[in-house]
Formats: structure tokens, C-alpha cells, sequence
């Protein structure tokens, strides 16, 4: 009688992510605007917002083992991390980037379009959540349900486009009571609502939200990477 031949175990799969870019620059928004940070810029996106300025990133990127991510993040020797896109909770291995940078020591924001869960999000991450407005286009793309579970490091940003916007934006704070949950940004959308505009709205109606601009902008304009 012939012995059955013992069969290797299969090898353990690598994770991996679809990588656009990662890049060292300072942080153009959110309460942590002005640190040097690391982005990690993942690829594709289920949303088209119609002021999207990173289309670049729908599509193509390369695929890169988990460990070697994180190795580059350490290389540019920098404490603020953000992990964007596109939309990056679309690949399930963030996650799983976004608890080992944590675990090194990172202070980890992430940028997200508000379509998809945040739940599985590691506590310790700042969530800087959108919440698209009518003048998005992608307005019934809103998942309502992760206001419920908003922490107060956590942060709300509305682009707006227009005054419509703006009116729209201002009903959804009070209706959820969103300053009460978290820091709300409001944003201008570029070459559609100026700041000065958006500012003097805010001013005139003492709105306790944050008004804020892209400072990456500011300094380098539409150059990528930057």
C-alpha cells in the first residue's frame, strides 16, 4: 500500500492595495491643515462628484504588498499620515493599513465620501467624512447611518457649491445637531462658490461651523502629488 504524500500548505496570500501615489506634502485641510503628512492615496472610486479634483485616481494605480506601504510611509520620517483616494474604504485592505499605522505610532486621518460604512474604521483614526450636497451630483449617495456613530475627533466636511448649498447644508447641521457630534468644515467649491462668499455667509448667520480652504492650493495649485 502506497503512503499519501503529504501536500504543502498553500502560501499565505499577501495583502495588497491598488496605490495611485503616496506622497510626502503638507496637509491642505481638516483641523490638522499645516503638519507635513504622508498620503496614501488609493485608487478608484464608486462616486463622480462634479468637483472632484483628483480623477486622476479612478483608475490605473499599482498594486502594492501591504508591508511595502508601510515601509515608504516611515521612509519620509513623518508623524501625520492621511489615507484618501478616490473613495480608499472601497478596498477592504485599508483597514487593515490604517490599524498598522496606527500601531506605529501615526496619527491617522481618514478621507472618506461618506457613501460607504465607516464602522470597521479603527478608533483611534480621525474620520474626515463628507457629506455630499446637491450641487455634488452625488447627493443620494449619503450614508446617513455613520452619523450614528460619529466620535468627536471625528469630522464632517460640506463642499459647497452654491447658496442653495449652503441653505441645504446649514439644514442638515441643525436637523442632526452635527456641531454637537463633531467639528463641521465648510468648504468652498472651487470656481463655483468664492471664499470670500462662503466666509461672509458664515459670518452673517454665526454659523459654529469651520470655514476652511484648500491650503495645498493655495501653494501649488492643480499640481498632483502635492
Amino acid at each position: 500500500m502506497t503512503s499519501a504524500v503529504a501536500q504543502p500548505a498553500p502560501a499565505a496570500r499577501t495583502s495588497r492595495l491598488k496605490i495611485t501615489e503616496i506622497f510626502l506634502s503638507l496637509q491642505g485641510e481638516s483641523s490638522t491643515a499645516g503638519w507635513p503628512t504622508v498620503f496614501v492615496r488609493l485608487t478608484g472610486c464608486p462616486l463622480r462628484c462634479v468637483y472632484c479634483d483628483t480623477e486622476y485616481a479612478f483608475y490605473g494605480g499599482q498594486w502594492r504588498d501591504l508591508e511595502a506601504i508601510l515601509a515608504t510611509v516611515d521612509s519620509y520620517g513623518a508623524r501625520h499620515v492621511c489615507v484618501t483616494g478616490g473613495e480608499p474604504l472601497a478596498q477592504k485592505t485599508c483597514l487593515e493599513l490604517m490599524t498598522r499605522l496606527c500601531d506605529a505610532g501615526k496619527q491617522v486621518s481618514l478621507e472618506t465620501s461618506g457613501a460607504l460604512d465607516v464602522t470597521a474604521v479603527d478608533p483611534r483614526v480621525m474620520r474626515v467624512i463628507d457629506i455630499k450636497t446637491p450641487g455634488s451630483g452625488e447627493q443620494s449617495r449619503n450614508l446617513w447611518s455613520n452619523l450614528d456613530h460619529l466620535r468627536p475627533h471625528d469630522e464632517l466636511k460640506f463642499v459647497i457649491c452654491s447658496r442653495e448649498d449652503y441653505d441645504w447644508s446649514c439644514s442638515m447641521v441643525a436637523q442632526h445637531e452635527l456641531t454637537q457630534r463633531c467639528s463641521v468644515l465648510f468648504s468652498p467649491s472651487h470656481r463655483q462658490v468664492t471664499p470670500r462668499q462662503l466666509a461672509d455667509w458664515i459670518v452673517e448667520d454665526r454659523l459654529p461651523v469651520r470655514f476652511q480652504m484648500q491650503l495645498h492650493k493655495q501653494l501649488w495649485g492643480e499640481e498632483a502629488g502635492r
